[in-house]
């Protein structure tokens, strides 16, 4: 049996939007299912609203997000951040400029006190990232 632990991202009326920027930058498979495919709503006006999206890459990262039906509450949140961390310098530094697109630098992609690279940014949707490249 195996047991996994995966972001869940919360929009309000883009989340199908921002899952393909997420696609263009990671790469991978997206599926996208509709509040109207699930008959999930009896508001017209949500019908084309993601109910659920996963987006599951050759590495093996998976990303899931939906938008939030109107009848709920949706507060943007700053407590939350995804890290994405590991050994392969390319891929990770090609990650960091695919997000970097439109985003808020928090701080630039460079040498940490921890001897990794390290940066940190808010993308173009409020998602704050964290990237470490280990040893370099």
């Amino acid at each position: 049996m195996v047991t996994r632990l995966n972001a869940y991202l919360s929009f309000r009326d883009n989340a199908r939007e921002v899952m393909e920027f997420y696609r263009s930058v990671l790469g991978g498979t997206l599926t996208i299912s509709t509040f109207a495919e699930y008959h999930a709503s009896e508001d017209p006006a949500e019908a084309d609203k993601v109910m659920h999206a996963m987006l599951e890459t050759e590495d093996g990262l998976v990303l899931m997000a939906a938008d939030t039906p109107n009848s709920m509450e949706y507060q943007t949140g700053s407590s939350i951040s995804l890290s994405l961390s590991g050994d392969d310098p390319d891929r990770l530094r090609a990650l960091w400029e695919g997000l970097s697109d439109g985003a808020t630098l928090v701080m630039p992609l460079g040498p940490s006190p921890w001897g990794d690279s390290f940066g940190m940014l808010t993308d173009r949707y409020g998602t704050t990232w964290m990237v470490n490249i280990a040893g370099t």
